[in-house]
């Protein structure tokens, strides 16, 4: 639309690539134009084979060779967008309704994304000579198993000795006002898959079997009850919760001979994967179960509690919208799980997070130029 800020108008293009995890469409291609135009080098990393081929790119924009390195990090694919019917607007017809940015992805990322690049633009308009390197890390496989998406590209960059000393996820960060919150680190994700051994037989006839259900239930409560640790400043105490059982073979009148408990632990810097693996283990074998154990590490926490980063994207922020940000841990994980362990200072702000994988995802418009006003006021803090 001719009205349309330079922002809102690619975020709408974006969010009209029905980008679905792992497709990228066309939208790496639209960033990546617009990156090239204004002095990036442009690396396509694409990862995978067939239906795991994962599309991601490393773009770079250093006209100096040297000083340090500042990236944005997103992702172009998103989750589907259930029945389309079910939407007032088609999911991939950006529409503006209200002042709301209606279309899957306009907050979980492609506004964000638009941002980004808008701000760039800006940026290297008025300081085509800045210091050090900007850089976007971007995928197309964040919303799925995220096996050939930033996780590729950070060991790839690792092994050339390419690293980032800042780095910017474009993740819904926001809870009421854009601005309003940032994340400065995440907890980790420790997921597992138990399956514990009965014997099946007749309910009628208990003596003969042994039922796992009965046996796993209390070691199950002692889990639940469990304090994993108290937390710190900046995370939560780490939490248990199990996510599904599943037992028995349909019928009303057999013991089943296994049932399988899926569960995950989101844990703070208090606790360590090997500690709860270790105490878990300690639970089951005082309940004297029979048992098989698979683990599944998404990742490990990380914090960003002060430097260079937080400092200018809290005064950034404050000059932008007038908001004093909160600085939090909270809500599951993102692609900064892959990052922040090269020693990277990483930071998520990005649009308000209320309507996320829901049906009828929005945003509010005018949000996404207050957006990229605060991105653009960072590079300039960072790299002027």
């Amino acid at each position: 639309m001719p009205n349309d800020t330079p922002t809102l108008a690619l975020a709408k293009a974006l969010i009209a690539e029905p980008s679905v995890t792992p497709d990228d469409f066309n939208c790496q291609q639209l960033m990546t134009d617009r990156l090239e135009a204004i002095g990036f080098t442009i690396e396509p990393m694409p990862f995978g084979e067939g239906d795991d081929r994962v599309e991601n790119f490393w773009a770079t924009r250093n006209v100096k060779n040297e000083g340090k390195v500042l990236a944005f990090a997103g992702h172009t694919d998103v989750v589907p967008t259930g029945p389309h019917e079910a939407w007032t607007t088609p999911p991939f017809e950006p529409v503006v309704i209200d002042g709301f940015l209606h279309g899957r992805g306009a907050a979980d990322m492609k506004g964000s994304l638009a941002a980004m690049v808008t701000a760039c633009e800006r940026f290297v308009e008025q300081h085509p000579n800045h210091n050090g390197t900007i850089a976007f890390l971007i995928t197309s496989d964040e919303e799925g198993p995220a096996h050939n998406g930033t996780v590729k590209v950070i060991e790839t960059l690792q092994n050339r000795n390419d690293f980032i000393d800042w780095c910017i996820v474009g993740e819904p960060s926001s809870t009421s006002a854009v601005g309003d919150t940032v994340k400065n680190g995440r907890r980790g994700s420790l997921g597992a898959k138990l399956k514990v051994k009965g014997i099946q037989g007749h309910v009628a006839y208990p003596q003969l079997a042994r039922n796992p259900i009965h046996q796993v239930a209390p070691a199950l409560a002692t889990l639940t009850a469990e304090e994993w640790d108290q937390g710190n400043d900046f995370f939560p105490p780490t939490s248990f919760q199990i996510s599904n059982i599943n037992g028995g073979t349909g019928a009303t009148n057999v013991i089943p001979g296994d049932v399988e408990v899926i569960f995950n632990f989101r844990f703070s810097t208090e606790s360590t994967e090997d500690s709860l693996k270790q105490r878990t283990r300690a639970i089951f074998d005082a309940a004297g179960l029979e048992y098989d154990i698979e683990w599944n590490l998404s990742g490990l926490p990380f914090l960003t509690s002060k430097g260079d980063l937080v400092e200018a994207v809290v005064d950034s922020i404050q000059a932008v919208t007038g908001l004093d940000t909160e600085l939090s841990t909270a809500g599951g994980t993102s692609d900064g799980r892959f990052i922040a362990p090269t020693g990277t200072q990483v930071i998520e702000l990005g649009p308000c997070n209320a309507t996320i994988h829901k049906i009828d995802e929005k945003i509010c418009a005018a949000d996404l130029d207050k957006l990229s006003s605060i991105y653009e006021l960072i590079l300039n803090k960072l790299l002027t």
